[in-house]
Formats: C-alpha cells, sequence, structure tokens
C-alpha cells in the first residue's frame, strides 16, 4: 500500500503533514482538456488534490497530440477529458478524477461546488461565462491564455472579467513549451491557493518573448 508521507515526501518537507493532508479536502474543476488542461491536470493531480473534474466536451485530434501532453498517437478519437482521468489516475493514488463530456453550459447547470475552477479554454465567450458562473456561485476562479509565445495568467476574485474584448478570436500558431509554461505558473497559484499560502489576485500576468528573445514578465490591476 502506498502511504501519503512516501509518494508526497518532497510537498510534505514544504509546508508539512497538515498542510498536505488539507489538500485532499479539496474540490477543483478544470474546464477544457486541452494543451492547458492536461498539463493542470498533471500538475494538480499529483499534488494532492482531492477531486478534480475534467470538463470537455471534445475528442482528441492528430493535431492535438504534440502540444497536449495527456494524449497518445492510439487516443486519437477518443473523448479527451476520459484520457486525461485515466491519466490522473495512473500517476496518483489518491485522486478522484471524474470525466465530464459536455460543453460548459450543460456543466453550468449541474448543482456541483468547488473550491478553486481552472480555465483551460480556447476562446473568450466560454471565459466570459466562466467568469459569470463563478460570481454567482462564489468560487475563484484561474484565467490562463496562449498564442504564438506569449501566454496571460490572471487569478480572478473580486475582478470583472468584462474588460476582456469577448469575441469569438481563435488562437493563432501556438507553441508547446508556452503552453506548458503558461499551465505551470497556473498550476502553481492553484496549489499555493489551496494550500492556504497566499497569492496575488485580480491582477494579470502576461509574459512574452520580446524580439532579442528575452523573457519578459509584465502585471496589470485588473478593474473591479
Amino acid at each position: 500500500m502506498i502511504k501519503t508521507e512516501e509518494y508526497f515526501n518532497r510537498q510534505i518537507q514544504l509546508w508539512g503533514v497538515e498542510t498536505q493532508e488539507s489538500l485532499q479536502d479539496k474540490r477543483i474543476a478544470i474546464i477544457g482538456s486541452g494543451g492547458l488542461g492536461c498539463s493542470l491536470a498533471l500538475a494538480l493531480g499529483t499534488s494532492g488534490i482531492g477531486q478534480i473534474d475534467m470538463i470537455d466536451f471534445d475528442t482528441v485530434g492528430l493535431h492535438n497530440i504534440h502540444r497536449q501532453v495527456a494524449f497518445r498517437l492510439v487516443d486519437e478519437g477518443r473523448l479527451k477529458a476520459e484520457v486525461v482521468v485515466e491519466m490522473i489516475e495512473s500517476k496518483s493514488p489518491f485522486i478522484k478524477a471524474n470525466a465530464l463530456c459536455m460543453d460548459f453550459e450543460e456543466f453550468s447547470k449541474l448543482e456541483k461546488s468547488y473550491d478553486l475552477i481552472l480555465d483551460a479554454t480556447d476562446n473568450l465567450p466560454t471565459r466570459e461565462a466562466i467568469d459569470k458562473y463563478a460570481k454567482a456561485n462564489k468560487t475563484p476562479w484561474i484565467y490562463a491564455s496562449v498564442e504564438l509565445f506569449n501566454g496571460q495568467v490572471c487569478f480572478f476574485e473580486n475582478a470583472s472579467f468584462q474588460i476582456f474584448n469577448i469575441s469569438d478570436h481563435k488562437p493563432g500558431g501556438i507553441t508547446a513549451p508556452i503552453v506548458m509554461h503558461i499551465a505551470s505558473l497556473q498550476a502553481n497559484l492553484a496549489l499555493r491557493y489551496l494550500a492556504g499560502l497566499s497569492v496575488l489576485k485580480d491582477k494579470l500576468y502576461y509574459l512574452y518573448f520580446n524580439d532579442d528573445g528575452e523573457l519578459i514578465t509584465q502585471k496589470f490591476a485588473m478593474p473591479s
């Protein structure tokens, strides 16, 4: 039998047994099981979060596989949420993971409660719907988006998502590493919050490579 103190040894060294055990009571929803969602599930599913619900109606396409870390060539055509749940469960004996194979509109009609919601979608209208849903349910959420070599992340608590121009913008080309980089920042904010550590809220992190190849990080306050 796998013991908690052995599996989570390095995290327990960081914040102790009590904090690690507290994560087992946390429930999160990841909206989207693509590039961001796969990486979030991998990072948080092996960190001790008690329950993770993956919400996604899409299936694995060949063009997904190079940048969406949960998927193999043999998974083409399968439901993304189900594959991601299998991955989480294969890596951690302590997780309860659920695949909710539906779109966000259908999900929002379910009576569920979470400690945190993570956006891993690819369009602004759905993110606007997540913001409204999260505020109606008094639940914080973390927004993230990626395009080209750029990305942005924001922990929304009181700020309004309406500052964004809500349109059905489709992202251009995306490199695989920037997806994982942005998901890593998003996962770190989530894990710190769920572990009871301080998190900067309602500020947008914008990360990009300039023309010299230097990684720049900027922060912008988000209005309520």
